[in-house]
Protein backbone atom coordinates (compact mmCIF):
# COMPACT_ATOMS: atom_id res chain seq x y z
CA UNK A 1 0.00 0.00 0.00
CA UNK A 2 2.70 2.53 0.88
CA UNK A 3 4.16 1.66 -2.85
CA UNK A 4 1.29 2.58 -4.10
CA UNK A 5 0.84 6.00 -2.26
CA UNK A 6 4.52 6.64 -2.75
CA UNK A 7 3.85 5.97 -6.83
CA UNK A 8 0.96 8.28 -6.89
CA UNK A 9 3.00 11.10 -4.99
CA UNK A 10 5.88 10.55 -7.34
CA UNK A 11 3.20 10.48 -10.74
CA UNK A 12 1.53 13.59 -8.85
CA UNK A 13 4.73 15.53 -8.75
CA UNK A 14 6.31 14.41 -12.08
CA UNK A 15 2.70 15.79 -13.47
CA UNK A 16 3.44 19.19 -11.65
CA UNK A 17 6.65 19.60 -13.23
CA UNK A 18 5.38 18.89 -16.82
CA UNK A 19 2.63 21.46 -16.13
CA UNK A 20 5.00 23.83 -15.16
CA UNK A 21 7.84 22.88 -17.88
CA UNK A 22 4.92 23.17 -20.31
CA UNK A 23 3.42 26.72 -18.83
CA UNK A 24 7.00 27.85 -19.00
CA UNK A 25 6.52 27.44 -22.74
CA UNK A 26 3.65 29.25 -23.10
CA UNK A 27 2.84 33.15 -23.32
CA UNK A 28 1.80 34.75 -20.09
CA UNK A 29 -0.26 37.80 -18.99
CA UNK A 30 0.04 40.63 -18.77
CA UNK A 31 1.82 40.22 -21.87
CA UNK A 32 4.08 43.50 -21.03
CA UNK A 33 4.53 44.00 -17.66
CA UNK A 34 5.43 47.79 -18.29
CA UNK A 35 3.81 51.19 -18.99
CA UNK A 36 2.64 50.58 -22.59
CA UNK A 37 -1.06 51.88 -22.32
CA UNK A 38 -3.74 52.91 -25.06
CA UNK A 39 -2.29 50.41 -27.41
CA UNK A 40 -3.70 49.99 -30.73
CA UNK A 41 -2.72 46.80 -33.17
CA UNK A 42 -2.68 46.49 -36.58
CA UNK A 43 -1.26 42.98 -39.00
CA UNK A 44 -0.01 43.88 -42.03
CA UNK A 45 0.86 40.42 -43.34
CA UNK A 46 2.18 38.25 -41.09
CA UNK A 47 3.84 41.38 -38.71
CA UNK A 48 1.67 43.01 -36.26
CA UNK A 49 2.18 46.97 -35.35
CA UNK A 50 1.21 48.28 -32.18
CA UNK A 51 1.45 52.53 -31.02
CA UNK A 52 1.13 53.59 -27.54
CA UNK A 53 0.95 56.66 -25.49
CA UNK A 54 3.83 58.25 -23.82
CA UNK A 55 1.75 61.67 -23.68
CA UNK A 56 4.74 64.35 -22.65
CA UNK A 57 7.52 62.58 -23.41
CA UNK A 58 10.15 63.49 -26.77
CA UNK A 59 10.12 61.74 -29.19
CA UNK A 60 6.41 60.26 -28.81
CA UNK A 61 3.89 57.47 -30.28
CA UNK A 62 6.45 55.25 -30.10
CA UNK A 63 5.42 51.77 -32.72
CA UNK A 64 6.49 48.19 -32.03
CA UNK A 65 6.42 45.54 -34.02
CA UNK A 66 6.32 41.87 -34.11
CA UNK A 67 6.03 38.71 -35.39
CA UNK A 68 3.94 36.64 -32.22
CA UNK A 69 1.67 39.30 -30.67
CA UNK A 70 3.97 38.69 -27.66
CA UNK A 71 6.98 39.95 -28.89
CA UNK A 72 7.63 43.37 -29.18
CA UNK A 73 10.29 45.30 -30.62
CA UNK A 74 10.72 49.48 -30.80
CA UNK A 75 10.76 50.22 -33.94
CA UNK A 76 10.14 54.21 -34.41
CA UNK A 77 7.81 56.93 -33.28
CA UNK A 78 5.33 59.32 -34.87
CA UNK A 79 6.78 62.67 -34.16
CA UNK A 80 10.40 64.20 -32.29
CA UNK A 81 8.52 66.90 -30.61
CA UNK A 82 4.50 67.64 -30.69
CA UNK A 83 4.72 71.17 -30.35
CA UNK A 84 7.41 73.96 -29.19
CA UNK A 85 5.26 75.22 -26.95
CA UNK A 86 5.82 76.54 -22.91
CA UNK A 87 4.09 73.74 -21.74
CA UNK A 88 5.62 70.87 -23.60
CA UNK A 89 9.79 72.56 -23.13
CA UNK A 90 9.16 73.54 -19.29
CA UNK A 91 9.26 76.61 -19.65
CA UNK A 92 7.17 79.73 -18.13
CA UNK A 93 6.86 77.79 -15.09
CA UNK A 94 4.77 75.21 -17.21
CA UNK A 95 4.11 71.53 -17.68
CA UNK A 96 2.57 68.78 -20.22
CA UNK A 97 2.62 66.14 -17.32
CA UNK A 98 -0.32 63.76 -17.60
CA UNK A 99 -0.98 66.40 -20.87
CA UNK A 100 0.91 65.81 -24.24
CA UNK A 101 -0.49 63.45 -26.91
CA UNK A 102 -2.98 60.95 -25.55
CA UNK A 103 -4.31 57.58 -26.81
CA UNK A 104 -3.43 57.02 -30.74
CA UNK A 105 -5.00 55.02 -33.51
CA UNK A 106 -3.28 53.00 -35.91
CA UNK A 107 -4.31 52.07 -39.35
CA UNK A 108 -2.99 50.71 -42.79
CA UNK A 109 -4.03 51.94 -45.78
CA UNK A 110 -3.54 52.03 -49.44
CA UNK A 111 0.20 50.38 -48.52
CA UNK A 112 0.37 53.60 -45.90
CA UNK A 113 0.51 53.54 -42.33
CA UNK A 114 -1.45 55.89 -40.26
CA UNK A 115 -0.72 56.74 -36.73
CA UNK A 116 -3.61 59.70 -35.22
CA UNK A 117 -3.45 60.99 -31.57
CA UNK A 118 -4.54 64.11 -30.09
CA UNK A 119 -3.77 66.68 -27.40
CA UNK A 120 -5.77 69.29 -24.82
CA UNK A 121 -2.21 71.14 -24.24
CA UNK A 122 -2.05 72.17 -27.75
CA UNK A 123 -6.12 71.83 -28.87
CA UNK A 124 -5.26 69.77 -32.30
CA UNK A 125 -5.54 66.50 -33.49
CA UNK A 126 -3.13 65.05 -35.26
CA UNK A 127 -2.15 62.30 -38.38
CA UNK A 128 1.15 61.26 -39.11
CA UNK A 129 2.02 59.00 -41.81
CA UNK A 130 4.37 56.80 -43.61
CA UNK A 131 5.51 54.42 -46.19
CA UNK A 132 8.32 52.83 -44.01
CA UNK A 133 6.77 52.77 -40.24
CA UNK A 134 10.68 51.88 -39.24
CA UNK A 135 12.58 54.24 -41.47
CA UNK A 136 10.60 56.97 -42.15
CA UNK A 137 9.97 59.57 -42.83
CA UNK A 138 6.53 60.53 -41.18
CA UNK A 139 4.17 63.60 -43.56
CA UNK A 140 2.31 65.41 -40.66
CA UNK A 141 -1.55 66.61 -40.85
CA UNK A 142 -2.81 69.12 -37.70
CA UNK A 143 -6.16 70.91 -37.24
CA UNK A 144 -8.43 71.59 -34.78
CA UNK A 145 -10.10 70.62 -32.62
CA UNK A 146 -8.59 67.89 -30.33
CA UNK A 147 -10.86 64.64 -30.72
CA UNK A 148 -10.64 62.86 -27.97
CA UNK A 149 -10.34 59.47 -28.09
CA UNK A 150 -10.80 58.67 -31.48
CA UNK A 151 -10.45 56.21 -33.74
CA UNK A 152 -9.38 56.88 -37.28
CA UNK A 153 -11.50 54.91 -40.02
CA UNK A 154 -11.09 54.37 -43.76
CA UNK A 155 -14.30 52.78 -45.17
CA UNK A 156 -14.57 50.42 -47.50
CA UNK A 157 -16.34 53.33 -50.58
CA UNK A 158 -13.13 55.73 -49.85
CA UNK A 159 -14.57 57.77 -47.01
CA UNK A 160 -12.57 58.75 -44.31
CA UNK A 161 -13.73 59.06 -40.58
CA UNK A 162 -13.05 59.47 -36.86
CA UNK A 163 -15.19 58.63 -34.35
CA UNK A 164 -14.64 60.40 -30.70
CA UNK A 165 -16.01 61.23 -27.30
CA UNK A 166 -16.74 60.07 -23.96
CA UNK A 167 -20.03 58.78 -23.17
CA UNK A 168 -21.94 60.88 -26.16
CA UNK A 169 -20.02 59.41 -29.37
CA UNK A 170 -19.58 61.36 -32.28
CA UNK A 171 -18.90 60.43 -36.03
CA UNK A 172 -17.34 62.82 -38.14
CA UNK A 173 -16.18 62.46 -41.72
CA UNK A 174 -12.86 64.06 -42.90
CA UNK A 175 -12.01 65.69 -45.94
CA UNK A 176 -10.14 63.19 -48.29
CA UNK A 177 -6.85 64.56 -48.05
CA UNK A 178 -7.67 64.20 -43.80
CA UNK A 179 -6.70 68.45 -43.29
CA UNK A 180 -9.63 68.38 -41.11
CA UNK A 181 -13.23 68.34 -40.87
CA UNK A 182 -14.90 67.62 -44.23
CA UNK A 183 -17.61 70.90 -44.32
CA UNK A 184 -21.46 69.68 -45.47
CA UNK A 185 -19.80 66.19 -44.23
CA UNK A 186 -21.25 63.58 -41.51
CA UNK A 187 -21.33 64.73 -38.34
CA UNK A 188 -23.96 63.38 -35.99
CA UNK A 189 -23.50 61.71 -32.32
CA UNK A 190 -24.09 58.09 -32.84
CA UNK A 191 -24.27 56.78 -29.68
CA UNK A 192 -25.85 58.81 -27.10
CA UNK A 193 -24.75 56.52 -24.19
CA UNK A 194 -21.77 53.98 -24.98
CA UNK A 195 -21.70 53.28 -21.03
CA UNK A 196 -25.04 52.16 -20.91
CA UNK A 197 -24.43 48.07 -21.61
CA UNK A 198 -22.15 48.50 -17.83
CA UNK A 199 -25.17 50.17 -16.10
CA UNK A 200 -26.60 53.59 -15.17
CA UNK A 201 -24.16 54.39 -12.46
CA UNK A 202 -21.10 55.69 -14.20
CA UNK A 203 -17.72 56.51 -12.89
CA UNK A 204 -15.70 56.86 -16.16
CA UNK A 205 -18.19 57.63 -19.04
CA UNK A 206 -17.58 55.42 -21.95
CA UNK A 207 -14.35 56.58 -23.76
CA UNK A 208 -11.49 55.11 -26.03
CA UNK A 209 -13.10 54.10 -29.29
CA UNK A 210 -11.57 51.28 -31.42
CA UNK A 211 -13.82 50.78 -34.53
CA UNK A 212 -13.16 47.44 -36.63
CA UNK A 213 -15.27 46.21 -39.59
CA UNK A 214 -15.61 42.34 -39.53
CA UNK A 215 -17.29 40.27 -42.29
CA UNK A 216 -19.39 43.11 -43.25
CA UNK A 217 -20.38 44.95 -39.72
CA UNK A 218 -19.11 47.48 -37.72
CA UNK A 219 -17.79 46.51 -33.68
CA UNK A 220 -16.79 49.72 -31.55
CA UNK A 221 -14.54 48.89 -28.24
CA UNK A 222 -15.14 51.37 -25.16
CA UNK A 223 -13.63 51.46 -21.51
CA UNK A 224 -15.80 52.33 -18.65
CA UNK A 225 -16.00 52.41 -15.31
CA UNK A 226 -19.51 51.61 -13.07
CA UNK A 227 -19.17 53.02 -9.51
CA UNK A 228 -17.76 50.90 -7.06
CA UNK A 229 -16.89 48.15 -9.99
CA UNK A 230 -14.13 47.89 -11.81
CA UNK A 231 -12.85 49.31 -15.62
CA UNK A 232 -15.28 46.99 -17.99
CA UNK A 233 -15.26 46.76 -21.60
CA UNK A 234 -18.20 47.77 -23.52
CA UNK A 235 -19.06 46.56 -27.35
CA UNK A 236 -21.46 47.82 -30.04
CA UNK A 237 -22.10 46.96 -33.43
CA UNK A 238 -23.65 48.08 -36.54
CA UNK A 239 -24.55 47.53 -39.96
CA UNK A 240 -23.98 50.93 -41.14
CA UNK A 241 -21.05 53.01 -40.22
CA UNK A 242 -23.60 55.86 -39.26
CA UNK A 243 -25.61 53.68 -37.11
CA UNK A 244 -27.87 53.07 -35.47
CA UNK A 245 -25.34 50.81 -32.95
CA UNK A 246 -26.59 47.71 -30.50
CA UNK A 247 -24.42 47.33 -27.27
CA UNK A 248 -23.20 44.82 -24.75
CA UNK A 249 -21.15 44.14 -21.82
CA UNK A 250 -17.61 42.67 -23.13
CA UNK A 251 -15.47 42.00 -20.22
CA UNK A 252 -15.73 42.32 -16.56
CA UNK A 253 -12.63 40.89 -14.99
CA UNK A 254 -9.30 42.00 -13.14
CA UNK A 255 -10.28 45.67 -14.62
CA UNK A 256 -8.32 44.71 -17.82
CA UNK A 257 -10.44 47.11 -20.51
CA UNK A 258 -9.42 49.18 -23.51
CA UNK A 259 -8.17 47.88 -26.42
CA UNK A 260 -9.79 46.30 -29.58
CA UNK A 261 -9.55 43.33 -31.42
CA UNK A 262 -6.74 41.49 -34.03
CA UNK A 263 -6.76 38.57 -35.74
CA UNK A 264 -4.11 36.11 -36.94
CA UNK A 265 -3.37 34.46 -40.00
CA UNK A 266 -4.76 31.17 -38.49
CA UNK A 267 -7.78 32.69 -37.81
CA UNK A 268 -7.42 32.80 -34.43
CA UNK A 269 -8.57 36.21 -32.59
CA UNK A 270 -7.60 37.84 -29.41
CA UNK A 271 -8.36 41.24 -27.60
CA UNK A 272 -5.32 43.19 -26.50
CA UNK A 273 -6.22 45.68 -23.59
CA UNK A 274 -4.01 46.73 -20.18
CA UNK A 275 -5.13 47.27 -16.92
CA UNK A 276 -3.72 49.25 -14.42
CA UNK A 277 -1.26 48.20 -12.01
CA UNK A 278 0.22 50.31 -9.74
CA UNK A 279 3.00 52.40 -9.94
CA UNK A 280 4.56 50.63 -12.99
CA UNK A 281 2.32 51.64 -15.02
CA UNK A 282 -0.92 50.35 -17.27
CA UNK A 283 0.00 47.04 -18.82
CA UNK A 284 -0.80 45.34 -21.52
CA UNK A 285 -3.29 41.76 -21.52
CA UNK A 286 -4.15 39.54 -24.56
CA UNK A 287 -7.63 37.88 -23.93
CA UNK A 288 -8.67 35.17 -26.48
CA UNK A 289 -11.91 35.83 -28.45
CA UNK A 290 -14.24 33.49 -30.28
CA UNK A 291 -16.92 34.43 -32.06
CA UNK A 292 -20.83 33.74 -31.37
CA UNK A 293 -24.08 34.83 -33.25
CA UNK A 294 -21.99 37.72 -34.47
CA UNK A 295 -20.47 39.11 -31.60
CA UNK A 296 -16.88 38.47 -30.22
CA UNK A 297 -17.15 36.64 -26.44
CA UNK A 298 -13.96 37.66 -24.85
CA UNK A 299 -12.04 35.85 -21.90
CA UNK A 300 -12.12 32.07 -21.15
CA UNK A 301 -15.63 31.87 -19.21
CA UNK A 302 -15.49 35.31 -19.12
CA UNK A 303 -12.54 35.48 -17.06
CA UNK A 304 -8.66 36.80 -18.41
CA UNK A 305 -6.51 33.39 -18.78
CA UNK A 306 -2.96 33.64 -16.47
CA UNK A 307 -1.75 32.04 -19.76
CA UNK A 308 -2.00 31.84 -23.38
CA UNK A 309 -1.48 29.50 -26.52
CA UNK A 310 1.20 31.66 -27.63
CA UNK A 311 4.66 32.10 -27.49
CA UNK A 312 6.32 32.87 -24.30
CA UNK A 313 7.96 36.28 -23.81
CA UNK A 314 11.47 36.33 -24.54
CA UNK A 315 11.77 39.17 -22.13
CA UNK A 316 11.74 43.14 -22.14
CA UNK A 317 15.76 43.32 -22.60
CA UNK A 318 16.93 44.77 -25.17
CA UNK A 319 13.80 45.16 -27.19
CA UNK A 320 11.49 47.53 -25.00
CA UNK A 321 14.11 48.72 -22.48
CA UNK A 322 17.90 48.37 -22.85
CA UNK A 323 21.73 49.47 -21.33
CA UNK A 324 23.43 51.80 -23.22
CA UNK A 325 27.31 52.07 -23.09
CA UNK A 326 26.54 55.48 -24.90
CA UNK A 327 29.33 54.63 -27.50
CA UNK A 328 28.07 55.77 -30.66
CA UNK A 329 29.66 54.76 -34.41
CA UNK A 330 29.89 57.30 -37.09
CA UNK A 331 26.40 57.82 -39.51
CA UNK A 332 24.41 55.85 -36.10
CA UNK A 333 21.26 57.02 -34.48
CA UNK A 334 21.89 59.36 -31.16
CA UNK A 335 20.11 57.24 -28.99
CA UNK A 336 18.21 53.82 -28.97
CA UNK A 337 14.87 54.05 -28.91
CA UNK A 338 14.13 52.75 -25.66
CA UNK A 339 14.99 56.43 -24.41
CA UNK A 340 12.53 59.32 -24.48
CA UNK A 341 13.23 62.71 -22.99
CA UNK A 342 11.30 64.12 -20.53
CA UNK A 343 9.46 66.88 -22.01
CA UNK A 344 10.73 68.60 -25.24
CA UNK A 345 14.90 68.41 -25.17
CA UNK A 346 17.11 71.99 -25.61
CA UNK A 347 19.70 70.14 -28.09
CA UNK A 348 22.29 72.76 -27.31
CA UNK A 349 22.71 70.86 -24.09
CA UNK A 350 23.72 67.18 -24.48
CA UNK A 351 26.70 65.31 -26.27
CA UNK A 352 27.34 62.10 -27.06
CA UNK A 353 30.83 63.46 -28.66
CA UNK A 354 32.30 65.47 -26.21
CA UNK A 355 34.14 62.40 -24.73
CA UNK A 356 34.45 59.30 -26.27
CA UNK A 357 31.67 56.50 -24.51
CA UNK A 358 29.83 59.21 -22.27
CA UNK A 359 26.79 60.68 -22.28
CA UNK A 360 27.10 64.73 -21.36
CA UNK A 361 24.23 66.66 -20.06
CA UNK A 362 25.10 70.41 -19.57
CA UNK A 363 22.85 72.74 -17.64
CA UNK A 364 21.57 75.25 -20.04
CA UNK A 365 19.34 76.98 -17.38
CA UNK A 366 18.83 77.20 -13.60
CA UNK A 367 15.77 74.95 -12.23
CA UNK A 368 13.86 74.42 -9.53
CA UNK A 369 13.77 70.79 -8.80
CA UNK A 370 13.83 67.38 -10.18
CA UNK A 371 10.18 67.84 -11.53
CA UNK A 372 11.03 70.86 -13.73
CA UNK A 373 14.49 70.00 -15.16
CA UNK A 374 15.29 70.03 -18.14
CA UNK A 375 17.07 67.38 -20.58
CA UNK A 376 16.27 64.62 -18.34
CA UNK A 377 16.66 61.37 -20.16
CA UNK A 378 14.28 58.41 -19.49
CA UNK A 379 13.14 55.06 -20.09
CA UNK A 380 10.58 52.81 -18.44
CA UNK A 381 11.02 50.56 -15.52
CA UNK A 382 9.80 47.16 -16.32
CA UNK A 383 8.03 44.53 -13.78
CA UNK A 384 8.15 42.57 -11.50
CA UNK A 385 11.29 43.99 -10.90
CA UNK A 386 13.70 45.89 -12.11
CA UNK A 387 16.84 47.84 -11.18
CA UNK A 388 19.18 50.72 -13.33
CA UNK A 389 22.31 51.77 -12.63
CA UNK A 390 24.94 54.26 -14.00
CA UNK A 391 28.35 55.30 -13.67
CA UNK A 392 28.58 59.58 -13.63
CA UNK A 393 31.96 61.78 -13.44
CA UNK A 394 30.80 64.93 -11.81
CA UNK A 395 34.18 66.56 -12.43
CA UNK A 396 32.88 69.16 -14.37
CA UNK A 397 29.92 69.72 -12.14
CA UNK A 398 29.40 73.85 -10.84
CA UNK A 399 28.44 75.29 -7.29
CA UNK A 400 24.76 74.38 -6.89
CA UNK A 401 24.33 71.47 -9.55
CA UNK A 402 22.69 68.09 -8.86
CA UNK A 403 23.33 65.06 -11.25
CA UNK A 404 22.74 61.34 -11.20
CA UNK A 405 19.77 58.87 -11.27
CA UNK A 406 15.92 59.34 -10.53
CA UNK A 407 12.85 57.54 -10.70
CA UNK A 408 10.46 60.01 -12.38
CA UNK A 409 6.66 60.51 -11.55
CA UNK A 410 5.16 63.11 -9.35
CA UNK A 411 6.32 61.09 -6.05
CA UNK A 412 9.66 60.77 -7.27
CA UNK A 413 12.98 59.60 -6.00
CA UNK A 414 16.38 61.00 -6.25
CA UNK A 415 20.15 59.81 -5.86
CA UNK A 416 22.79 62.22 -6.77
CA UNK A 417 25.54 64.31 -6.35
CA UNK A 418 25.13 67.82 -5.25
CA UNK A 419 27.81 70.76 -4.98
CA UNK A 420 27.49 73.25 -2.58
CA UNK A 421 30.25 75.60 -1.73
CA UNK A 422 32.82 73.48 -3.58
CA UNK A 423 32.36 70.37 -1.47
CA UNK A 424 30.74 67.72 -2.86
CA UNK A 425 27.82 65.10 -1.69
CA UNK A 426 25.95 62.51 -2.38
CA UNK A 427 22.55 62.98 -1.56
CA UNK A 428 18.84 61.08 -1.56
CA UNK A 429 15.91 62.67 -1.81
CA UNK A 430 12.37 61.25 -1.36
CA UNK A 431 9.15 62.34 -2.29
CA UNK A 432 7.23 59.43 -1.96
CA UNK A 433 4.83 61.35 0.40
CA UNK A 434 4.34 64.17 -2.26
CA UNK A 435 6.81 66.41 -0.52
CA UNK A 436 10.84 66.25 -1.67
CA UNK A 437 12.31 64.77 1.70
CA UNK A 438 16.03 64.74 2.07
CA UNK A 439 16.49 61.21 3.04
CA UNK A 440 20.19 61.16 3.34
CA UNK A 441 23.50 63.16 2.74
CA UNK A 442 26.84 61.80 2.29
CA UNK A 443 30.70 63.73 1.71
CA UNK A 444 32.23 62.60 -1.19
CA UNK A 445 35.55 62.86 -1.82
CA UNK A 446 36.14 61.25 -5.39
CA UNK A 447 34.71 62.66 -8.73
CA UNK A 448 33.17 58.87 -10.02
CA UNK A 449 30.48 57.56 -8.41
CA UNK A 450 28.05 54.59 -9.26
CA UNK A 451 24.45 54.88 -8.05
CA UNK A 452 21.82 52.03 -8.39
CA UNK A 453 17.57 51.89 -8.07
CA UNK A 454 16.12 48.81 -7.71
CA UNK A 455 12.72 48.48 -8.11
CA UNK A 456 9.84 45.82 -6.84
CA UNK A 457 6.42 45.41 -8.52
CA UNK A 458 5.70 42.37 -6.94
CA UNK A 459 2.08 41.95 -5.88
CA UNK A 460 2.01 46.03 -6.47
CA UNK A 461 4.57 46.42 -4.01
CA UNK A 462 5.63 49.28 -5.13
CA UNK A 463 8.92 50.37 -3.54
CA UNK A 464 12.08 51.49 -4.45
CA UNK A 465 15.72 51.83 -2.80
CA UNK A 466 18.58 53.12 -4.00
CA UNK A 467 22.80 52.10 -3.46
CA UNK A 468 25.64 53.67 -4.11
CA UNK A 469 29.05 52.35 -4.74
CA UNK A 470 32.63 54.09 -4.47
CA UNK A 471 34.30 51.31 -6.91
CA UNK A 472 31.51 49.94 -8.98
CA UNK A 473 31.39 46.66 -6.85
CA UNK A 474 30.64 46.92 -3.27
CA UNK A 475 26.93 48.57 -3.26
CA UNK A 476 25.19 50.52 0.35
CA UNK A 477 21.94 51.26 0.77
CA UNK A 478 21.07 55.10 0.95
CA UNK A 479 18.15 56.81 2.12
CA UNK A 480 15.21 55.59 2.99
CA UNK A 481 12.73 52.98 0.58
CA UNK A 482 10.67 54.73 -2.07
CA UNK A 483 6.94 54.33 -1.48
CA UNK A 484 6.14 54.66 -5.34
CA UNK A 485 2.75 55.55 -6.37
CA UNK A 486 0.90 56.05 -9.42
CA UNK A 487 -0.48 59.52 -9.61
CA UNK A 488 -2.86 61.20 -12.41
CA UNK A 489 -1.21 64.62 -12.45
CA UNK A 490 1.39 62.46 -13.78
CA UNK A 491 -0.45 59.53 -15.76
CA UNK A 492 3.09 57.70 -16.34
CA UNK A 493 4.42 54.62 -14.51
CA UNK A 494 7.83 55.16 -12.99
CA UNK A 495 10.91 55.60 -15.28
CA UNK A 496 14.68 55.47 -14.58
CA UNK A 497 15.67 59.04 -15.30
CA UNK A 498 19.65 60.35 -15.56
CA UNK A 499 19.62 64.03 -14.76
CA UNK A 500 21.46 67.48 -14.26
CA UNK A 501 20.76 70.44 -13.47
CA UNK A 502 21.64 73.66 -12.05
CA UNK A 503 20.19 75.50 -9.22
CA UNK A 504 23.41 78.34 -9.16
CA UNK A 505 24.79 79.13 -12.51
CA UNK A 506 24.06 77.39 -15.84
CA UNK A 507 27.22 75.67 -17.48
CA UNK A 508 28.02 72.74 -15.43
CA UNK A 509 28.04 69.22 -16.64
CA UNK A 510 27.80 65.91 -15.73
CA UNK A 511 29.16 62.85 -17.70
CA UNK A 512 28.07 59.62 -17.89
CA UNK A 513 29.72 56.44 -18.90
CA UNK A 514 27.01 54.36 -18.94
CA UNK A 515 22.93 53.03 -17.87
CA UNK A 516 22.73 49.75 -17.18
CA UNK A 517 19.20 47.60 -16.65
CA UNK A 518 18.53 44.09 -15.49
CA UNK A 519 15.35 42.26 -14.44
CA UNK A 520 16.55 41.59 -11.29
CA UNK A 521 17.35 43.12 -8.14
CA UNK A 522 19.74 42.12 -5.11
CA UNK A 523 17.21 40.19 -1.81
Amino acid sequence: MKKVSVRYCLFALLMVAVQLAANAQRAQNPVIFADVPDIAIIRVGSTYYMSSTTMHMSPGVPVMKSKDLINWQLVSYAYDTLADVDALNLEGGKTAYGAGSWASSLRYHNNTFYVSTFASTTGKTYIYSTKNVEKGPWKRIEFRPSLHDHSLFFDDDGKVYMLYGAGKLTLVELNEDLSGIKPGGFNKIVIENASLPAGSNINLQAEGSQLFKIKGKYYLFNITWPRNGMRTVVIHRADNITGPYEGRLGLQDLGVAQGGLIDMPNGEWYAYLFRDYGAVGRIPYLVPVKWQDGWPVLGVDGKVPQTLDLPASKGLIPSLVASDEFTRKKHQAPFGLVWQWNHNPDNRNWLLSARKGFLRITTGRVDTSFYMARNTLTQRTIGPVSSGEISLDVSGLKDGDFAGLGLLQKNYGQLGVQVSGGAKSLVMINAGSGQAVEAARIPLAQSTIYLKAECDFTDRKDVAQFFYSLDGKSWQPIGTALKMSYTLPHFMGYRFALFNYATKTAGGHADFDYFRITDKISK
